[in-house]
């Protein structure tokens, strides 16, 4: 049910759990599509977290002759369409699982995957990962930057790992739980403050992937429990290693009890992922599955006991062998029982040791040896042969290699700045390989075009970004012209692609006989015979020359033996050529291949309870080959009472019907046809989200067959303006809401496109508007109309009175409470903003932490500043004037401590110099100066910032830093902080904005487009305005912030700081 994941892994010889098994299922805001859940084994293809992780799998299980069993799980990506497989696998002799995997790309076109296997384990101060001797790097996503391990000796996600080396972890710092043992805690293992291999030195949420290891293993040991797990595959293909953490901090807490509930002694128990890559070592690292094309492998999971983290290791044993002093610690474990198992150590052809031992799982080898002197730790060797004399493991260990650390990744020059076509080219299949989210392709090929012309590889590119976005003609010109220059001189090219695509520009042009063409000319390279041949037997089957498409189908399958779709229709098309027993065969094969494939399942009349969208697949895969009747069979048998569908199947319903429709018309059934398509303009539209090319023909039919139905429009408008091709998709929005002027979501999605588009914002507030009257009880509509009116300027005090007004609505969603809260304070109502974010409890969502905290801290610092403002009062007794003190004392302090119903706490880097510089100032007034200095020491020497995912060196708090040097008696340091964040700000505000290259979250570009160059002016007049005011430029300041606010009235700190210029009060 739940993406077929391995929940839990038992070591039946300890009882103990090897991966984190998750009692609760708890889902968070984590995956691709939203729902997420932590612990066990996640599998993440053909992208990390991937749509299907929370949705439900087909699933088998497979008894084998030698008593193995697998458990297949299959689906069928809902954004790609290919199908992913895996099966897990125990084994009657061995303490292992296998998992055993087949990528398949059912689609006609290439695609892009990466696997990444995702195994949880609990942790606490005594586990450590570990990655094999020759890891001397390590990367973060994207290879953005890199540190040395296990030691960092530098700067890595933001902390100062060397500094923590030299000087230990500074006391603010240490992690309340969890503490390592150089911090004062207890654990059966000692290491130092920069061993990024302990789980418990990592305070902040990071990655890391090793660099170029030529080994098959990693894993992680926990030093309490003696138990650990190791992960073997071949490196050539499965060359990703990786740890992930939350990490060791309050931070990384909070995502623990999102994820979690509390076991009996309040822990909410933490976990790392240690990540297992497949034809991938990076986030994001993507490979290609040409059309038709499965890639299968297998990977292994094992226990380790009482050995430590081990140095060596395959799928018979893995080795530990480590110095102490001048001690040599030894240690054995095995997969399987080894009677009389020989291991010996030796030196220069020298026995150290030797032993003969029965090995066996759960029962390892340990010795203790002293090192003979002169003897280096290198010049040994450590071998394990079976009772037969067969090598089991081998290990010596090797000089560390001195490595110069990897250059990291940088961001591609801009189109005009590349000197060559050949880097041009190469930029833009890079930035669509890896599915650059804010980065296009198209200006570099598009450029290389400009200096060439005719150059083959951009018009091949350009084609194919078109044929994606179902602009068949644009895509047939782009080949064409590849096609021009490849056979300018060589009327038989090296590479047959063009042909083969320009063969599926034709198709979905209905120009079969020219397409026919086109791949029978790309069959004249060995690299598309298998997909050109397939798609000549679909066009063979469209004319009923059965032996054709059977010759056809033999030749795709002599090239790729594994196409399920090649097999499937194969075993059709030897039914309607009379050759029953053939047919069969063929069957029975393919479902030995794949037991779960849906097609074939059908074709063997098995029972098809299966998601919606997968038999949709087949069905065109039917339509594609003529079978009209057969598709048709497939998706009336398929339509059960919506009760009866898995859950990610409700939203096909219409799809099905208006592909029911179009299968009639290709049939020349007009009447059925219409029936068709008019239930499915009955159908309830809620998720329902065309994604096919194949969907832009049924419903452009439907439009014309029933031009009264007001729903294919709003679906083909959805499909086209998720392709890019937006003026369309408006013309159609358009025409459905003139068929249906009551459907909110057609109206809500005019003002989407009016507003990001056609950069009209009266007309998209006006359609907001009409959404919201149209359908007065969607909390997202109204969020998202509070959103457009916030980027338009609208008075806050409005905003505030629609918002509540609608107070059911707002207190549904998480997003619209955290606005209310933003507006109590900007608007003089901080109680109240208290109030609501005390009621409730939020679910933050990962790269977008931060918004309820965010109003929690400024809650508690408006309400702190005004209960200290208050205390000047005159005519207040000394008891009065304490009370007033003391109640701002505690509400800065709370400001510090995140409540845990926010679901979210401060991340270590971010700056709280407002919060520390206003405790100093209360505590000050309360007699309790060194205590002051100490938080205004903190605010003041407190460097940069964590803002939207990355360290910054200034941001609004490096002002209440200047004010804190005042206050330490230091007007020169203050001073020189100004003048510095003054120089900033001016440079910021002449610096062209950009989007960071490797941003990995954009929580301001949700919904509406970002006026990037506004937001950054914005913000640098912000600054100046702020060092102006500290350097007691106040009549600059005011027109500063005058500024910011006349263009976005929205902005709290502005409105705060303004007040400032008027009179500063005594906490200033």
């Amino acid at each position: 049910e739940l993406g077929g994941r391995v929940h839990r892994i038992l070591d039946r010889l300890t009882g103990q759990d090897l991966i984190y098994h998750q009692p609760v299922i708890k889902p968070a805001l984590v995956g691709l599509a939203g729902p997420w859940i932590s612990g066990g084994i996640e599998f993440n293809w053909p992208q990390h977290h991937r749509p299907g992780t929370f949705l439900p799998v087909e699933w088998k299980v497979e008894r084998h002759p030698d008593g193995s069993v697998t458990v297949w799980c299959s689906d069928h990506d809902p954004l790609t369409r290919m199908k992913g497989m895996h099966g897990v696998c125990l084994h009657p002799d061995r303490a292992m699982v296998e998992l055993k995997v087949r990528a398949f790309n059912r689609t006609p076109f290439v695609q892009t995957f990466l696997w990444w296997a995702n195994v949880a384990v609990r942790v606490h101060e005594a586990y450590q990962s570990f990655f094999p001797p020759d890891v001397t790097h390590v990367a973060d996503h994207a290879r953005r930057s890199m540190s040395t391990y296990p030691l960092a000796r530098g700067v890595y996600y933001g902390v100062d790992y060397g500094e923590r080396a030299r000087r230990g972890v500074p006391p603010d710092e240490i992690p309340r739980r969890y503490v390592p043992p150089h911090c004062g805690g207890r654990a059966p293992v000692d290491y130092a403050p920069n061993d990024l291999s302990f789980y418990a030195n990592i305070p902040v949420p990071t990655s890391y992937m090793c660099i170029d290891s030529r080994e098959d293993f990693f894993g992680g040991y926990d030093h309490r429990a003696g138990v650990g797990l190791v992960h073997v595959a071949d490196h050539r293909i499965a060359p990703g290693k990786k740890q992930w953490t939350w990490g060791n901090h309050e931070f990384g807490y909070a995502w623990d009890r999102n994820l979690t509930d509390p076991t009996p002694d309040g822990e909410y128990p933490p976990y790392i992922e240690l990540m297992a890559g497949v034809f991938t070592d990076n986030q994001p690292d993507f490979s290609f599955l040409q059309p038709g094309e499965t890639k299968a492998w297998s990977q292994f999971w094992y226990p380790i006991h009482r050995v430590g983290p081990v140095q060596q290791a395959n799928l018979d044993a893995a080795v530990s062998l480590r110095r102490e002093g001048r001690q040599l610690v030894l240690g054995v474990a095995v997969t399987r029982r080894f009677p009389r198992a020989r291991v010996r150590l030796e030196a220069a052809g020298r026995s150290l040791f030797q032993a003969t031992r029965t090995l066996a799982p759960g029962r390892p080898l340990l010795e203790r040896l002293r090192l003979p002197a002169r003897l280096r730790f290198t010049d040994l060797v450590l071998r394990v042969v079976d009772a037969r004399g067969r090598e089991l493991i081998r290990y010596q260990p090797r000089p560390r290699p001195r490595r110069p650390e990897p250059a990291p990744a940088t961001e591609p020059p801009p189109p005009a700045k590349i000197p060559s076509n050949d880097e041009l080219y190469l930029t833009g299949l890079h930035l669509e390989q890896y599915r650059h989210a804010t980065r296009s392709p198209l200006p570099y090929w598009e450029e290389a075009l400009r200096r060439d012309p005719l150059d083959w590889r951009c018009h091949n590119a350009l084609g194919l970004w078109h044929l994606r976005r179902g602009e068949f003609n644009r895509a047939e010109n782009h080949f064409r012209q590849a096609i021009a220059r490849l056979t300018r001189r060589n009327a038989n090219p090296r590479d047959g692609e063009p042909f083969y695509n320009l063969g599926w520009a034709l198709r979905f042009q209905q120009r079969n006989d020219e397409a026919r063409d086109a791949f029978a000319k790309a069959c004249w390279n060995q690299a598309w015979v298998a997909a050109s041949s397939l798609a000549l037997a679909e066009l063979d089957c469209l004319r009923e020359d059965w032996p054709s498409a059977c010759e056809h189908l033999r030749l795709s399958l002599r090239h790729d033996a594994d196409n399920l779709r090649a097999r499937n229709l194969l075993t059709l098309v030897l039914r309607r050529a009379g050759r029953p027993e053939e047919a069969e065969t063929c069957l029975q094969q393919t479902l030995a291949l794949d037991p779960l494939d849906v097609w074939a399942r059908h074709l063997a009349g098995q029972p098809l309870q299966t998601d919606l969208q997968a038999l949709l697949d087949v069905a065109h895969d039917l339509a594609r080959a003529g079978f009209f009747a057969e598709a048709i069979g497939l998706l009336e048998k398929a339509v059960f009472r919506p009760g009866d569908l898995p859950d990610q199947s409700w939203g096909a319903l219409p799809l099905v019907d208006y592909t029911l429709g179009w299968l009639e018309q290709q049939r020349g059934r007009p009447a059925a046809a219409r029936r068709g398509f008019r239930a499915a303009a009955r159908c309830s539209p809620d998720y329902c989200f065309p994604a096919r090319l194949e969907e832009i023909a049924i419903l452009q039919a439907a439009m014309a067959v029933c031009p009264e139905d007001p729903r294919a429009p709003w679906y083909l408008g959805n499909l086209l303006y998720d392709r890019g091709r937006r003026e369309e998709a408006i013309r159609l929005w358009q025409r459905s809401a003139r068929l249906d002027p009551h459907f909110a979501p057609v109206w809500r999605n005019l003002g989407i496109a009016w507003f990001n588009v056609r950069g009209q914002p009266a007309k998209a507030r006006a359609a907001y508007e009409r959404a919201f009257r149209a359908d007065p009880h969607d909390a997202r509509l109204l969020y998202e109309r509070d959103q457009l009116w916030k980027r338009l300027g609208v008075d806050p005090a409005r905003r505030l009175r629609q918002l509540e007004r609608h107070m059911e609505l707002v207190c549904r969603r998480d997003d619209l409470s955290v606005e209310l809260c933003a507006l109590y304070n900007q608007l003089g109502r901080p109680a109240d903003a208290l109030r609501l974010l005390q009621s409730r409890r939020f679910q933050p969502w990962e790269g977008g932490e931060g918004g309820a905290l965010g109003q929690w801290v400024r809650s508690n610092l408006l309400l702190g500043r005004s209960a200290f403002e208050s205390a000047d009062q005159p005519g207040l007794s000394p008891r009065q004037r304490q009370e007033r003190l003391q109640a701002a004392l505690d509400h800065f302090e709370a400001a510090l401590q995140a409540p845990e119903n926010l679901g979210e706490a401060r991340h270590l880097l971010a700056n709280q110099s407002d919060v520390h510089h206003a405790l100093g100032c209360a505590l000050h007034a309360l007699g309790r100066r060194r205590d002051a200095r100490r938080h205004w020491r903190h605010a003041a020497t407190f460097q940069g910032d964590f803002q939207e995912m990355s360290v910054r060196r200034f941001s609004e708090m490096t002002w209440y830093s200047a004010m804190a040097w005042r206050r330490l008696d230091q007007p020169a340091r203050a001073e020189a902080l100004l003048r510095e964040l003054l120089d900033h700000a001016r440079r910021l505000e002449k610096t062209p904005a950009r989007i960071d290259y490797f941003a990995t979250s954009l929580p301001t570009m949700l919904l509406f487009d970002d006026h990037l160059d506004k937001r950054q002016r914005l913000t640098a007049r912000f600054l100046q305005a702020q060092a102006w005011l500290g350097l007691g430029r106040r009549s600059r300041a005011r027109t500063l912030l005058r500024r910011v606010l006349a263009e976005d009235p929205a902005h709290a700190l502005a409105a705060d700081f303004l007040r400032l210029t008027e009179k500063a009060p005594s906490w200033v």
